[in-house]
Formats: structure tokens, C-alpha cells, sequence
């Protein structure tokens, strides 16, 4: 029996335009990461220092300052940063310069898409963060996986699952949102490049649907997108 989880993942999301803010935090709670926004530089600056984020996602243009000069503002309240992404409109090369020279750790130009933004915020955490490619025990809500016990807990009971299907839904949860075409599942979870062996995915994946619930009426949806691949999303 698995008792100790993983907590979330936190995340401060900088943007002012509510709309497109709304749509990137319903992606990034989909992938399971905890969010606080803000509309304005002074608010996060308020809430910054009483706050432990694993990583900042700033705009460039704010009502009431710019990105960077929140960036600069913050490095000198604190000598530990968390890990940045500007995600901005603002696509000249010297802004990307400036802005990575002056202490960001990566530069997304708007519109992102969902799985772009997500493997370049996973890929960051992976490098500023050992414990987050180290994990053993993640928490996806009623579903639960420990990888050093090979273990899969659904609302608090071990579900049976082959090697092959337990490597494919921790990748479907590591990566939720994103589409996952069957070429790439093949080549990520069984090291094959044989295309004729993709049925392999589908027949995996409809043992996951099943065992795992991963169903709308259970919080999820695993799809299948026609000639194309596989998402995991969570069901609204």
C-alpha cells in the first residue's frame, strides 16, 4: 500500500487577457499542476514572497509594468528563483535576447500550442528539478501510480496492469492534453519502429480505457483521434 503522495507541482501563471489566462489554466490543471494567476505584476509581486512556486510563466505587457522588470524585481527579494517561461507575443529576436540574458530559462511566442507549452514546461522542470524526473509516487486524483513498485491504485485499489500497460498510462498521464500519435507511443514505450506493430497501441490503450476508467462519467477521456493518435484529457 502506497502512503506517501507526491504534492502538485505549482505554477505562477502571469497574464492579463482573462480569456486566453482561462483557456492555459485549464490546460495546466489538466495536467495536473496547481495554478495561482495574476492579471498585474504587483499582484504576484505581493504574493511572491510568502509563496514556494516550481516555476513562473510571465506575459511581456501587463497593465502596470512589464514582465521582465518582474522578473528583475524578483531576483532581488529572493537568491533562489524558480524556473521562468516568458509566454508573450513579443517575437523580435533582441526581446528574446534580453529577456533570456537578463535570467529566463525559456521564451514561448504566442499562440502556444497545448502540447508545445507542456513538454517545454516538463522539459524545464526535468532539468531544474531531479526529484521531479525522479518521483516515484504521482497523484492523478482517484488514480494513483507508484513507478518504483510498479504499482496502480484506483480510489485506493491495486489495479492489475501488464508492464507494457502500466509504462503506456503513466506516459498518457504525464501527458495529458497532449495528442500522442501511435508511431511515437510505439517508438516512447516499446522502443519499436515498426509501424505495422501500431495496433499494439490500440489494443493497450482499449485495456487502459477499461481498467483504468478512463472514461467521461469517471473524470476523464481517453481519445482516440482518427489517423492520427491518442489524448488524455479530463472530462468537464
Amino acid at each position: 500500500m502506497m502512503t506517501d503522495v507526491n504534492r502538485k507541482q505549482k505554477i505562477a501563471f502571469l497574464e492579463d487577457d482573462l480569456a486566453y489566462a482561462e483557456t492555459i489554466q485549464e490546460w495546466l490543471n489538466e495536467a495536473n499542476f496547481e495554478v495561482d494567476h495574476f492579471a498585474t505584476g504587483l499582484d504576484f509581486l505581493r504574493k511572491f514572497p510568502n509563496s514556494q512556486y516550481d516555476l513562473c510563466i510571465f506575459d511581456w505587457t501587463l497593465p502596470d509594468m512589464e514582465g521582465p522588470d518582474v522578473m528583475v524585481s524578483i531576483k532581488l527579494r529572493s537568491n533562489k528563483l524558480p524556473p521562468i517561461i516568458f509566454l508573450t507575443g513579443r517575437s523580435e529576436e533582441d526581446d528574446i535576447v534580453r529577456v533570456i540574458e537578463s535570467g529566463a530559462d525559456d521564451y514561448i511566442v504566442k499562440p502556444a500550442s497545448r502540447q508545445m507549452l507542456m513538454v517545454r514546461i516538463n522539459a524545464l522542470l526535468r532539468r531544474t528539478q531531479p526529484e521531479y524526473t525522479n518521483a516515484t509516487i504521482c497523484d492523478f486524483g482517484g488514480l494513483k501510480i507508484d513507478t518504483k513498485q510498479r504499482l496502480v491504485l484506483l480510489d485506493g485499489e491495486e489495479v492489475k496492469l501488464t508492464d507494457k500497460e502500466l509504462d503506456l498510462a503513466w506516459y498518457f498521464l504525464r501527458n495529458v492534453g497532449v495528442l500522442l500519435s501511435r508511431t511515437h507511443l510505439m517508438q516512447v514505450v516499446w522502443g519499436s519502429t515498426a509501424d505495422v506493430e501500431t495496433r499494439k497501441v490500440d489494443v493497450h490503450v482499449s485495456h487502459l480505457r477499461t481498467k483504468l476508467k478512463l472514461t467521461p462519467e469517471f473524470g476523464w477521456k481517453l481519445s482516440s483521434i482518427y489517423q492520427q493518435g491518442y489524448r488524455l484529457e479530463r472530462a468537464e
